[in-house]
């Protein structure tokens, strides 16, 4: 009877132990499952920033890729652009080089037309018959090449270092040579090539042609050395605006020995919307040009201005109804 009540309690204490250690086993997992979804969801949601915040930097440089590859296309088209003008300018200089060649073989046939224009009389407008009588005219109204039937004339003078240093007698013989041709005109009117005026006083206006006021005009070029940039385009577009006058016949005459402008083609551009054709093959305004070797004393490889004055002088002269002589020498 002993024998079997032990046995029963060694039953019943190892049926305890087994639901204790059940019990144990399902207590953890109820404890593991309440807790785990916190951990989960938290981590979750940290996943989800990190995500987020690589999705907006990686926005960012692809926003700023395209901003790169914008500005280096941009880069690349200004570039493009560069060679092209650089091909450009290379192919003027080689055809105004082209042009000094010719300039120069043909330098002595200018000198001839120079001097023939030194002994020409200027020929009668409508007005000038008025005053001297219908039997004073000359056949031809060209001389030389240059047409001088003007009645008011301008100067626009170079006063940089290199004309007045150099170049001054000569061209003061130069002008009052110009003069001679033109016994006596309306008016006359001297400017630098960056526009100012010689005589302030008649600023925009005409300066009466008289023996004495000639005179006047020499003695202060002697000694008139106002600021220059060695390019006459200011002077011509002043002169053309401030002295344009459909009735009346006008000529410039540019003297200068450079032109260190940028270009050559806008400073052209630029004249002939100023001195627009009045008819087909008559301008506003004449404009002539005398030109001094000033620069070609110096080495070939400083000689580039010079040979762009010439250049844009003699498409300048023969667009408005001009001429241009180029000197052998800017030594009186």
């Amino acid at each position: 009877m002993r024998k079997r009540r032990d046995q029963e309690e060694f039953n019943m204490s190892f049926l305890d132990v087994v639901c204790c250690g059940f019990g144990a086993i399902v207590l953890l997992l109820l404890i593991t499952k309440t807790v785990e979804p916190l951990v989960v969801e938290q981590s979750t949601v940290n996943m989800e920033g990190q995500i987020k915040d690589l999705q907006e930097k990686l926005f960012t440089l692809r926003g700023e890729t395209v901003v790169l590859n914008r500005d280096l296309d941009a880069k690349h088209e200004q570039l493009s652009d560069k060679e092209k003008r650089i091909a450009i300018l290379k192919s003027q200089l080689q055809e105004i080089q082209a042009d000094t060649a010719r300039m120069a073989s043909a330098s002595s046939t200018d000198g001839n037309r120079r001097g023939e224009l030194y002994q020409a009389m200027q020929s009668l407008t409508a007005e000038m018959e008025r005053l001297l009588g219908r039997q004073h005219q000359r056949q031809n109204s060209v001389i030389g090449g240059i047409p001088v039937d003007s009645e008011y004339i301008i100067f626009i003078i170079d006063t940089s270092g290199s004309m007045f240093n150099y170049g001054w007698e000569r061209m003061m013989q130069e002008l009052v040579a110009t003069l001679d041709i033109y016994p006596q005109v309306k008016g006359i009117q001297v400017m630098n090539d960056m526009g100012d005026y010689m005589f302030s006083n008649y600023r925009g206006e005409w300066i009466p042609d008289t023996p004495g006021r000639r005179d006047v005009i020499m003695k202060r070029l002697r000694r008139w050395n106002p600021f220059s940039n060695s390019s006459p385009v200011e002077g011509i577009e002043r002169a053309v605006r401030a002295f344009y006058d459909p009735k009346k016949k006008i000529s410039l005459y540019v003297m200068g020995d450079e032109f260190t402008g940028r270009s050559i083609q806008t400073v052209v551009r630029t004249v002939d919307r100023l001195n627009q054709e009045r008819k087909p093959g008559e301008r506003m305004v004449r404009i002539h040009a005398v030109g001094f070797p000033v620069q070609f004393s110096r080495p070939s490889h400083l000689q580039t201005t010079g040979i762009r004055f010439a250049a844009l002088m003699r498409e300048l002269t023969y667009r408005n109804g001009g001429t241009f002589v180029g000197l052998n020498d800017f030594r009186p």
